[in-house]
């Protein structure tokens, strides 16, 4: 990755971060779980509202946390938006690869694209679980778990 593709990332990163979107507890949810990492203090809860036909109508979270960890829920409300759970699930399964540095061949191209801002973090192995955090604690909430069990 280039330079100036790291600092667009970066920028994109702190815009998610310091403007979250989808922030704030959801009237009329279904399902939440939260999620909290010890290592840092960051902590999340996930609020989904899944309709009969197992599809997620609106998706919202709330909490504390480094840039990353926000950003990433923010990114991910975004993307959850009328997606089925097994669509969902995919898309998780392709973004735990891609942070880890596993690569991103199970997401689509326009889910790499939007992605692609967190595969820096593949470089931080302490950072992996900020980036996890929120995505871990809506799996919860699709399964009807209260917490988020991290890896």
């Amino acid at each position: 990755m280039d330079a100036e593709t790291r600092e667009l990332y970066q920028e994109i990163i702190l815009d998610h971060s310091r403007h979250p979107r989808h922030f704030g507890a959801l009237k009329g949810a279904n399902r939440s779980a939260e999620g909290f990492n010890p290592l840092c203090g960051d902590r999340v809860k996930i609020y989904l509202a899944v309709d009969d036909k197992n599809r997620i109508a609106d998706v919202t979270f709330e909490g504390k946390g480094c840039a990353i960890s926000v950003a990433s829920a923010s990114l991910m409300t975004d993307m959850l938006q009328g997606r089925t759970t097994p669509e969902v699930e995919k898309l998780m399964g392709g973004f735990l690869h891609l942070v880890k540095g596993e690569g991103n061949k199970d997401l689509s191209a326009d889910d790499r694209e939007q992605l692609a801002v967190m595969a820096g973090v593949s470089g931080f192995p302490m950072r992996i679980k900020c980036a996890t955090l929120a995505w871990h604690a809506m799996k919860a909430a699709l399964d009807g778990k209260e917490t988020a069990q991290t890896e």
